[in-house]
């Protein structure tokens, strides 16, 4: 029989994970913001030692610049950090940490189609998919244990939590979000870029890119848990005429990226 005050414990717990997205999405997130971002902070420096770091300068500056000219939209300090790895990939980690491929770099055409990409990537942050993602999978998998491991990290269940979450947090860039999530993530995306002054209409042509990218061996690695193509395309050109103001609003202020591959 369960005790009352861990029902009460339950029911307080479920209401505080009640959160909305930027998109106004109603989300399930109980894990604490700062753990999250340390679990964040931690993939990324293990990445840093597993993965080689680009030399190439030029790559550097171009990925950097994009990232800050959207970064003031966003606020904090972030890490931008080009990988030496020929996938068509990027990513962004709870704690504030950007990382892109060289092989996304070779792929795109101009800045605005690797603002796409970076925006994206922010946008999983901001909208805390990590968090909702794995406060989902461990409630499911977990159930009320859940509740009492959070409730007491330092129980042997609790450290046992902590320990599965650190594992799943370091592994969190491959565990693929969910089409929901990327969805979300593309319209955030699209906003964020357009606010930062780069051509949103470029997004399209760099997501079909990236479809093609696969050589008929199917889509890019970064598409591979994607809506259907047809369904983003779809979705952005929706998004495309509130992008398209921002943009001439980021362009009125001043707001116009010149940043070279």
């Amino acid at each position: 029989m369960i005790k009352k005050p861990i029902l009460t414990l339950l029911s307080a717990l479920l209401v505080s994970a009640c959160a909305t997205s930027p998109t106004g999405r109603t989300q399930f997130t109980f894990m604490p913001d700062a753990q999250i971002n340390q679990m964040g902070l931690q993939a990324f420096e293990s990445l840093k030692k597993q993965k080689p770091i680009s030399q190439n300068s030029r790559y550097q500056q171009f990925a950097s610049c994009i990232a800050q000219a959207i970064l003031p939209l966003v606020g904090g300090q972030w890490e931008v950090v080009v990988f030496e790895d020929n996938s068509q990939n990027a990513f962004a980690l709870p704690g504030n940490k950007i990382g892109v491929h060289t092989g996304l770099i070779d792929l795109v055409d101009n800045q605005d189609q690797l603002a796409t990409v970076i925006g994206h990537e922010i946008g999983h942050v901001l909208a805390k998919h990590s968090n909702e993602r794995m406060s989902q999978e461990f409630a499911v998998s977990q159930g009320m244990a859940a509740v009492q491991a959070i409730a007491a990290p330092q129980s042997a269940l609790g450290q046992t939590a902590i320990g599965l979450l650190g594992a799943g947090a370091e592994l969190g860039i491959i565990l693929p979000y969910s089409r929901l999530h990327e969805s979300e993530a593309d319209v955030i995306g699209l906003d964020l870029m357009a606010k930062a002054g780069f051509d949103p209409q470029q997004s399209i042509l760099l997501w079909q890119k990236m479809s093609q990218a696969g050589g008929g061996q199917g889509p890019a690695e970064f598409l591979s848990t994607h809506p259907a193509h047809g369904t983003r395309i779809e979705e952005l050109q929706k998004r495309m005429p509130q992008a398209l103001q921002y943009r001439q609003q980021a362009i009125a202020m001043g707001k116009q990226p010149r940043c070279a591959k």
